[in-house]
């Protein structure tokens, strides 16, 4: 029987992006199930832990109908901020050929449709229809994405973590204490939860109907966090609302790091703020960060400088002081080796790839 189309989805439907049927491409689960068990288990060895309730990612309607939503609100290329505070629409029809360089923000990436690649140190993460994104604090990433077309765009839904809800929700969904965390990196990719899926489509919906979304959007945005915290990679973000947790620590020494990043900074300092040793608080930044505490400010910085350059018109001189550099030779060479040219040709070829149409909204 054919589904009826929601409220939302006729409202919008008249400028909704034409989408493929995946269904094809998640019906695996038989093939599994034929397969001798002693190999399923080695192929297992190296695979990332399954979200709870899904064994499959979501079913091809379910991101189906997130996609034709995402592309309303999102209507050319672009990200756009929904009337519900921290949900974002964001939609790119080609893919990238230059790297975005952007500060990321502790949050959930949600595709539904198109492939995204993102970049931490050395560490990558490629994320899809059947892949989200989590990051549990703040850092400087390098991202591109990987398909996208005109007929077929990247549209992904963005949730930002409120640090202080997810405190509260710590609480309720480990009542008796955080589970053991091994792994503490920053941002990772974990299978699609298609029950997370539904509620992200259900809180995107809200949208056509503003005085019930006013109401239900927190509850919604509640059960998309309970399910994240209660995966198994869920413990991981948790960690964010556990102040004694070594991700709080780093999140509260890359807050400072942010406010401060062109004053002179020591390591012990920072140390001390979050209450570690040097050696420790080395070893957990990294951990956490894929970079020790000088190389993220280093980023930070290069980053930044960029950005007054490109976007206020700042010469290399003016943009080298302003994020702390006392040497313009200094910062040109670690800018040449971080950006692949020099601050002047890059600029020079960033103004050329926006004036062709190229992409360098943070995505």
């Amino acid at each position: 029987m054919r589904k009826e189309p929601s409220a939302a989805e006729k409202r919008i439907g008249d400028f909704a992006p034409k989408l493929i049927d995946l269904t094809d491409h998640v019906r695996f689960r038989e093939v599994w199930k034929r397969q001798d068990r002693s190999q399923r288990d080695r192929r297992l060895v190296n695979a990332s832990p399954v979200w709870e309730g899904s064994h499959e990612g979501p079913g091809a309607p379910d991101v189906a109908t997130l996609a034709r939503l995402i592309g309303a609100y999102a209507p050319h290329d672009g990200r756009f901020a929904l009337p519900i505070p921290g949900v974002h629409a964001i939609r790119a029809s080609r893919t990238n050929t230059e790297l975005v360089h952007t500060l990321w923000q502790p949050g959930l990436c949600i595709v539904a449709q198109g492939a995204k690649r993102v970049m931490l140190g050395q560490h990558v993460c490629e994320y899809d229809e059947s892949r989200m994104l989590v990051s549990s604090v703040e850092v400087p990433v390098a991202a591109r994405v990987t398909r996208a077309s005109r007929s077929e765009p990247y549209l992904c839904l963005r949730l930002d973590f409120d640090p202080q809800r997810i405190t509260e929700l710590v609480w309720k969904v480990y009542p008796h204490g955080l589970p053991r965390v091994q792994e503490i990196r920053a941002v990772y990719v974990r299978q699609t939860n298609a029950k997370i899926v539904n509620a992200a489509t259900r809180l995107v919906e809200l949208m056509a109907q503003p005085g019930e979304a006013e109401l239900l959007a927190p509850l919604m945005i509640d059960e998309i966090l309970i399910r994240l915290l209660r995966s198994p990679g869920g413990a991981r973000v948790a960690q964010l609302g556990f102040a004694e947790s070594r991700v709080h620590k780093v999140a509260k020494a890359i807050s400072w790091l942010r406010a401060n990043f062109s004053e002179p900074m020591k390591v012990e300092a920072l140390a001390k703020l979050v209450h570690m040793s040097a050696s420790a608080f080395h070893q957990h930044f990294k951990a956490v960060t894929s970079m020790s505490p000088l190389r993220f400010q280093k980023v930070l910085r290069l980053q930044e400088a960029r950005r007054l350059m490109l976007s206020m018109m700042m010469d290399v001189s003016t943009a080298s002081q302003r994020v702390g550099y006392l040497s313009v030779s200094q910062f040109s060479r670690e800018y040449s080796r971080f950006f692949g040219s020099s601050p002047t040709k890059d600029i020079a070829r960033l103004r050329e790839h926006l004036g062709s149409g190229g992409t360098q909204f943070p995505l």
